[in-house]
């Protein structure tokens, strides 16, 4: 058993059990005595108590958190920087990781990948919104709980943009293979390295594999800086063509060319998901050559290379001998060497290829009848510049299949870059016309295409006209005349679209303005807003909705919102006091609340049952003393809210034979010690 396990922090948090263990940190999961719910603890590791980087990394997080409120990014409830402990406690989240949820399902169908990155998009837009980059997106930092709702954590490594956007000098952090081209170099990092991070695990979700693996993290961090990973339809066919354009535009090296935020990424992934038939027309060069390496790290002089830990973050290299420094050298990450290194080597860099492009505003299109379609779209020259689309069509002479036969624009001009081009490629054999098919059943579309000599293609989609199960249209469209054997979508009605919404189920709990966008965002509104006292919550919690969560109703309803309102009415509470035996006067009992006298009688304690009733009315928790005969008798602890009472402490009561004494019980008094304040003491308990 570690040295936490089994103990208690500032007297509040019980530790249970070791859940887990991090770069800097052991997490536990723990039970908070006073808010009574179970969390998860970070404790920063002994060794880099010391550490001030370490240290600032661990505060780091928690200020990040702090500004964040979000059903998709973990909670901070409460956080610890002392001398000999530091500590952060957080929301406690019973699931896994995203990357062991991989591990077992190797690839996830590509609806349940959507369903995961609509909920990291939508955390990283709201930490974007408040000026935070999370620089260390991974699906090991991405938790997945049993119902599919994702908890993005560990913002350890998270910058204010607005404040410093630049990775550490000397260093660059984050996991090798999801880390941006430019926070690899070391570059300015923004919004923008997180979009990045989010494509590669799109990636791999949908593939079953990374875009770049190699033996070791150097080879894979020179593949992010110069390689193309290869299109995820090429790994798995399954994938629709719209993915594979959100996917890769995500991944685009240079920052410009990707998504410029989340919300911009997020719209994209919403209309695929509400079409998956889109195609978004984004088109990108990749390189089917085979990536080159030189292994000259090894072989500088004098290059302090940075070490690799197991999680593949980059650390820097510490000169042994300080005296031997007569001039301070740049400081520059390993990666930056690795990869002028091999720029160098092979005598060209594609980073500055990519920069004299931007600059670019014209570009000479040749005449490209003649030349095969394939040479054409695979030449590098034209990666960036030209946008290639194909129009197949029938031959009458002897050309091969796959030449070109026509272009337009035509060649032997200069086109604005990034100009799209019809290619006429020569589809060879006999030209058919498309047959209507619309309104066919499945089946029958089929078998109709087929006999024209097609390939039908089928993707269901929703229609609000079309019978389910019935075509809606083709594509190419009918009559159209194309060669045989070319395939064909067809697409085919899923039935009206689906106009009820499920109200949100994780909305009872949160703030109300946290509600309020998640209802928003499911295509609801907000009715009206009842704060209701005595809930016990903070201020401002939901803490009711009408309809009910779960509940589905049509786009647009409106959903009433009862809130706290973080107040509790004044409630009454009675309190038995027993008198002292063996007395037969009148005593005069006088009655304190937090040192405010606000009752006195007469009472006599060989009348009734023995004991004297006091009834107050209050809210929340208040010291009563009481004092017989001037002498301090008893003092209890009132706690309106929760209806009860606990006697704090106790004192004898003797006649006044000899000095009136005021001193706690002897030893024999069962009321010396203490009572445990959780158990509350009834009369017949003294």
């Amino acid at each position: 058993m570690d040295k936490y396990t089994g103990k208690r922090l500032d007297g509040r948090y019980e530790i249970h059990e070791l859940v887990g263990v991090g770069g800097m940190a052991y997490v536990y999961r723990a039970r908070d005595t006073i808010d009574d719910r179970i969390v998860a603890i970070k404790i920063l590791k002994d060794e880099f108590l010391g550490n001030e980087e370490f240290i600032r990394r661990f505060k780091n997080e928690s200020k990040a958190i702090a500004v964040l409120s979000h059903p998709n990014i973990v909670k901070v409830y409460d956080v610890s920087f002392g001398d000999r402990i530091q500590y952060i406690v957080e929301e406690y989240i019973d699931g896994i990781t995203l990357k062991d949820y991989l591990s077992q399902q190797h690839e996830v169908k590509w609806k349940e990948a959507i369903h995961f990155t609509v909920q990291i998009l939508r955390a990283l837009q709201h930490a974007h919104e408040k000026g935070i980059v999370h620089r260390d997106v991974k699906p090991q930092n991405i938790m997945l709980l049993q119902d599919g709702t994702i908890k993005v954590t560990d913002f350890g490594i998270a910058r204010f943009s607005r404040s410093e956007t630049r990775t550490m000098t000397g260093k660059t952090i984050g996991s090798v293979h999801y880390i941006a081209p430019e926070q690899a170099r070391g570059d300015l990092t923004d919004e923008k390295a997180d979009i990045y991070s989010v494509g590669v695990m799109l990636y791999e979700m949908i593939t079953g594999r990374l875009p770049f693996e190699a033996d070791n993290a150097v080879s894979v961090a020179i593949m992010q800086l110069q390689a193309d990973p290869k299109p995820p339809r090429e790994i798995n066919p399954s994938i629709p063509e719209g993915l594979e354009e959100i996917t890769m535009r995500a991944m685009q090296k240079d920052p410009a060319h990707r998504y410029q935020s989340a919300s911009e990424m997020l719209r994209d992934v919403e209309e695929f998901r509400r079409n998956p038939s889109v195609s978004f027309q984004y088109k990108y060069f990749v390189d089917e050559k085979p990536t080159k390496y030189i292994d000259a790290i090894n072989n500088v002089k004098g290059s302090e290379i940075p070490a690799y830990n197991d999680n593949y973050e980059y650390e820097e290299v510490v000169e042994k001998d300080q005296k031997k420094k007569s001039v301070a050298p740049l400081i520059i990450t390993g990666i930056v060497a690795a990869f002028l290194i091999v720029a160098i080597a092979l005598g060209i860099s594609t980073v500055l290829r990519g920069c004299e492009s931007e600059e670019v505003t014209e570009f000479y299109l040749e005449n490209l009848v003649g030349q095969m379609y394939n040479d054409v779209v695979n030449d590098e020259k034209y990666s960036g510049m030209i946008v290639f689309e194909k129009q197949e069509i029938q031959s009458s002479g002897d050309e091969p299949i796959g030449q070109i036969l026509d272009q337009n624009p035509a060649g032997n001009i200069k086109v604005r870059v990034g100009t799209t081009v019809t290619l006429y490629v020569n589809a060879g054999g006999e030209m058919a016309e498309v047959p209507d098919v619309t309104n066919y059943s499945r089946a029958d579309a089929e078998s109709t295409l087929m006999s024209y000599g097609f390939a039908p293609s089928f993707t269901e989609i929703a229609d609000d006209e079309v019978e389910e199960g019935k075509v809606i249209r083709t594509d190419p469209a009918a009559k159209s005349s194309i060669a045989k054997g070319a395939t064909v979508t067809v697409f085919i009605s899923s039935g009206p679209a689906d106009t009820t919404v499920t109200i949100p189920t994780n909305i009872i709990g949160l703030d109300i303005d946290t509600a309020r966008q998640i209802l928003v965002d499911a295509g609801l509104t907000v009715g009206e807003t009842t704060p209701r006292d005595d809930t016990g919550k903070e201020k401002g919690v939901v803490v009711d909705c009408s309809p009910l969560p779960g509940n589905k109703v049509e786009k647009g309803s409106a959903v009433d919102l009862t809130y706290s309102s973080g107040e509790t009415t004044e409630k009454e509470l009675s309190v038995s006091i027993e008198m002292p035996a063996g007395i037969s006067y009148d005593l005069t009992l006088k009655a304190y609340i937090d040192g405010t006298l606000v009752q006195e009688d007469v009472v006599n304690p060989t009348y009734g049952s023995g004991s004297y009733v006091l009834t107050f009315s209050g809210k929340g928790q208040q010291e009563l003393t009481v004092e017989l005969n001037g002498v301090k008798y008893r003092v209890v602890t009132l706690d309106f809210d929760a209806g009860e009472y606990h006697i704090k402490e106790s004192y004898f009561y003797e006649e006044p034979s000899g000095p009136v004494s005021s001193s706690p019980a002897s030893s024999q008094d069962p009321f010396e010690s203490e009572p445990d304040p959780l158990f509350p003491i009834t009369p017949s308990d003294e």
